[in-house]
């Protein structure tokens, strides 16, 4: 490394698991532990007082007046 490269190259040439990133393996399992994750998320229902609260906000006029 030369005094005008940064410290930490992230240029390209060396694998990322060697620049201090995660390997392509690691990025794999963690994208499909959180997609995991977040499906049960999506699966829940919306609570009630949501429903609500978005009824009651589509019930109020418009303050511009373009309704």
């Amino acid at each position: 490394m030369n005094e005008d490269e940064p410290a930490g190259d992230l240029t390209g040439d060396r694998p990322a698991a060697t620049r201090g990133g995660l390997n392509d393996q690691t990025q794999q399992r963690i994208g499909h532990q959180l997609r995991a994750l977040y499906d049960t998320v999506l699966q829940q229902p919306v609570p009630d007082r949501f429903r609500d609260l978005i009824a009651r906000l589509d019930d109020t006029p418009d303050p511009a007046g373009s309704e």
